[in-house]
């Protein structure tokens, strides 16, 4: 392990991080405002501006795991910049366009930076104090449901009141600070695992994950058994199964899936699907129950603004939460945490079914599932980092935050096809049923369950990593 070459406050280093971690969840609800109005604003059909959104789910997943071995390698510093760099570039793309091929392509680059969050926990593991890793890991892992539930209402500002091309420039502002932090605040050198990257396994997960999510994001576009779909679902299985036999086979495997597949790791990961899931699909339902006309007997009429304030607290609570995360991961471990994160959203769901008749009953179940993903996300990666060697945080990492990817990204397709599929026609508008949101709810208690039961089986394992604190 290197010498660091400047010793920054443990303040700075978890501000700059957490900050960058903020703006890249705020790159996947940076057009939810304006997906309604794409096709036009794009001139394009409907299927080519919903790639729009779909991009930067498959860029996430694909580049996540990718740069957390490059950060094992080369830096995790220095691959964090290059992440923020390629949000600048993708934002400054998008802001340029006026056609679907230029915004797919900057808001692919701004997908890239997904992988600033768990290089972030992996830099926090190799730098900070064990005093303070518990409580900054908690406030980075909450980033990801933080930064677009705060983020939400500010998109939704700037585009009621601006040109729409607004929201890119404001993201590539905020790219230049998170860079400008990240180069102050953040050691130079961190823990390094030397060797190469595996170019045959990137291109190998990159391919099966891109027929994987394909088929989840675009089968209801295409027909879950059309064609198409099944040959991308197929292609995707083989590709993926190829590619689990090469990195068991080869020396310097991109991931190495032994570790993944000890009890602790593969446990925290499937458990990760639900996790992402139950959040993305409370993204998905509630804005739309909260803006469907109060006419259909089903919504509220709230505007775009309103309904984003009434999903913000659950990002404020998240934040909030994170100090008392840190604080109990220490106190009690993180599997219990995780059960307790679980829970509430189990908990949340219910709730939501059972109440549904008034705007504070959906306030209130989104801030009981701000409370279940602080704590579950506080969890995951402290029991990646107790399961995994040092040198291998980032990957690991890299690879608890592709399966949260594959849970939302799955979300957004189930809860997005149920609620078409199930809905009735009014002044020629289909509007779901109250039975499409109830059907998504039952759904989301099935996975939020499953992620339950699945914490149970989590070994305690030993006490977390003690690391010499820095001199100074």
């Amino acid at each position: 392990m290197r010498r660091l070459t400047r010793r920054p406050p443990t303040w700075a280093v978890i501000a700059a991080l957490a900050f960058a971690g903020l703006n890249s969840a705020f790159m996947f609800t940076l057009v939810v405002p304006l997906q309604g109005e794409l096709p036009e604003l794009l001139g394009a059909s409907k299927e080519d501006a919903a790639w729009v959104v779909t991009i930067t789910l498959l860029v996430a997943a694909v580049a996540t795991p990718i740069s957390g071995r490059l950060g094992d390698m080369y830096g995790k510093r220095r691959v964090v910049l290059a992440l923020l760099a390629a949000l600048i570039v993708g934002s400054v793309v998008a802001a340029l366009s006026q056609s679907v091929p230029g915004i797919i392509a900057g808001r692919g680059l701004q997908g890239i930076t997904t992988g600033v969050v768990p290089l972030g926990i992996a830099i926090m593991r190799d730098v900070l104090p064990p005093a303070r890793l518990g409580t900054a890991v908690a406030l980075m892992s909450a980033t990801m449901g933080v930064g677009g539930a705060l983020g939400m209402p500010l998109a939704a500002f700037i585009a009621e009141t601006s040109d729409w091309h607004m929201l890119f420039w404001v993201s590539a502002g905020l790219g230049v600070l998170c860079v400008v932090a990240v180069a102050l605040a953040v050691p130079e050198d961190t823990l390094r695992s030397p060797g190469r990257l595996d170019l045959l396994g990137a291109l190998g997960l990159a391919f099966g994950l891109t027929g994987l999510l394909l088929y989840v994001s675009r089968g209801s576009d295409w027909g879950w058994g059309s064609a198409p779909a099944l040959a991308s679902l197929g292609a995707g299985i083989v590709a993926l199964l190829l590619w689990g036999v090469y990195q068991l086979r080869t020396a310097e495997p991109l991931v190495d899936l032994r570790v993944a597949a000890r009890r602790p790791v593969l446990l925290t990961n499937l458990a990760a699907i639900g996790m992402g899931f139950a959040l993305f699909g409370s993204n998905v339902t509630f804005p739309q129950l909260l803006e469907l006309p109060a006419e259909t007997g089903v919504g509220f009429g709230l505007t775009m603004m309103e309904a984003a304030i009434c999903i913000m607290p659950a990002g404020v609570i998240m934040m909030v939460l994170s100090p008392l995360s840190g604080w109990l991961e220490r106190l009690f471990g993180p599997r219990p945490l995780f059960t307790i994160g679980t829970a509430s959203i189990v908990l949340a769901y219910v709730f939501v079914l059972l109440w549904s008749s008034e705007i504070w009953h959906i306030v209130v179940a989104n801030a009981i599932i701000g409370v279940g993903i602080a704590f579950a996300f506080a969890a995951m990666p402290m029991i990646i980092m107790r399961s995994v060697p040092a040198d291998e945080t980032g990957v690991s990492n890299g690879l608890n935050a592709l399966f949260r990817s594959v849970g939302t990204s799955s979300a957004s397709a189930v809860m997005g096809g149920v609620l078409a599929a199930m809905s009735t026609t009014v002044d020629g508008r289909a509007i779901p049923t109250e039975a499409a949101f109830v059907t998504c709810f039952w759904i989301a208690i099935a996975l939020a369950v499953a992620a339950t039961a699945l914490t149970c089986f989590i070994p305690r394992g030993p006490s977390a990593e003690r690391r010499p604190s820095l001199p100074g």
